[in-house]
Parts: C-alpha cells; structure tokens; sequence
C-alpha cells in the first residue's frame, strides 16, 4: 500500500490580511454514489473544501437531489454541473461568492459516453476571481485529446485571473492529454507533492489519473491523496468509492 507523505500540514482555508485567499479544492469521482455515501461524505468533510470537482456525478432518475443531497451532507452547495455537464460536477462552500455558471457538453462520438464540463466563476477574499471547471475526459486516446485541447480552450474564454482545473483525466501523466494540460496549467502534485499520490489502485499497477491543475498565477501550497490526514481513515477511501480524492491547497492573491 503506498504510504502517505505528510511531511508538512496541508493549509487550512483563510483569507490573509492582504486580501489573499487560501482556498482548499477537492476533486473526486463519486462513481454515481454506487459505493458507501456516507464513508464518501465523512471524507469530503474531513477534507475540508470550498470547491470539490466531482466526476460521475449521478446522470439519470431524479440526479439534482442526488446532488443536492450530497451537498447538503457535506455542508456544501450545488454550484453548477451533474446531469447537464454529462457526469462532471461542482460543489462549493457559502464562503465562495458566484459570479456565473455554465455546463457545456462536449460533441458526442457515435458509440462513445458523452462527456462535459462544469463550469463557475466565483470569487475569494478581496474580490479574487478564479474560473474553475471539473472535467472527466474521454477513455479513447484520440477523443480524450481533443477534450484536452477544448478544455484549455474554455479556461481561456473564462477570461478570469486565475483557473483551476481538476479531474479524471483518465490517463497518467505521461500521456498526450494530461502533458498537454500540464505543459499549459501546473500539475498540483508535481509542482507541491503532498500525502499520497496514486489515485486509481482497484485494477493493474498504482496510476495518478486524477488531478488538480492551476493556472500560473496560483500558489500550490500542496497537492495530493489525503491519506492520514486527520477525519479521512483508510477504510472511508476504500468504501467510498473507486478512486481515491486529490486534496490540494492553493493561494490565490488579489490581482
């Protein structure tokens, strides 16, 4: 079992005397809350966030109180996504004040899943704009390229100081899409490795195939698998679903 690296606590939200703002992001594939919703609620609060990027969000019978139940468990609010994104949602804390939202589904390849982003603008502390978006990319290689390059295409249309991306990007981070998004956005584990960083070990060798990405601007103060951090037991990440979440902890200061 791969063992945690919590050399250095992983900040805690706060917004600093200069107007900056520390924020705790979240991404996780829920796998349609088909495991144990509870053991997956006691690891989001655990973990503490004001923005959690969810993938498999439930899609079908009665999907928005799904969402919505789970937001309510965490203490947390529906901000964009679920079954109008195609899967990729976004939850946040009351203490992210939202400028705008938009799910956009991305063009459907006969005999592939449809896929999408959810996206948000939100603001932090002294009136830091972030444009966020959770995102799921394809399991065809040249599909989830394509996804890669419209995904960056919509970060750029945000129009927002700082961008935060995070999800299932379905491949490691020596593949094609994952580079391509690390070559234009900082790849949060490699940049500031902390905790844990596999994200996928149910089948075939220990894969980081989830994460977070943040624009140039952002300060990544920690990015990883919350493993042994204090609320999130073994037992939770095992029952909850099958991915394992990536925690990371970026400042974000004013522009």
């Amino acid at each position: 079992m791969e063992l945690p690296s919590l050399s250095a606590t992983l900040p805690k939200s706060l917004t600093e005397p200069d107007g900056s703002a520390v924020i705790r992001v979240l991404s996780y594939n829920v796998r349609s809350l088909r495991d144990d919703e509870e053991a997956l609620v006691r690891v989001i609060r655990a973990c503490e966030p004001d923005l959690v990027f969810v993938q498999e969000a439930p899609l079908f019978f009665r999907w928005r109180k799904h969402a919505a139940r789970l937001a309510a468990k965490c203490d947390l609010v529906v901000l964009s996504g679920g079954g109008s994104a195609a899967g990729p949602l976004l939850l946040c804390s009351l203490r992210a004040f939202v400028e705008r939202t938009e799910d956009v589904l991305l063009p459907l390849t006969p005999g592939l899943h449809r896929r999408g982003f959810a996206t948000a603008v939100v603001r932090f502390g002294a009136a830091v704009r972030v444009g966020v978006v959770s995102t799921h990319l394809s399991l065809n290689a040249g599909e989830r390229a394509a996804q890669a390059e419209l995904l960056l295409e919509r970060v750029r249309s945000m129009d927002t100081p700082y961008a935060i991306v995070a999800g299932d990007v379905n491949e490691t981070p020596d593949g094609p899409a994952f580079g391509r998004l690390a070559s234009r956005m900082q790849d949060g584990w490699a940049v500031a490795p902390w905790g844990g960083e596999h994200t996928f070990t149910r089948s075939g060798p220990p894969r980081r195939i989830d994460a977070v990405f943040a624009s140039r601007g952002v300060e990544v103060l920690g990015c990883g698998v919350p493993r042994g951090l204090p609320g999130v037991a073994e037992r939770d990440l095992q029952a909850a679903t099958d991915h394992l979440p990536v925690l990371a902890a970026l400042r974000l200061s004013p522009s």
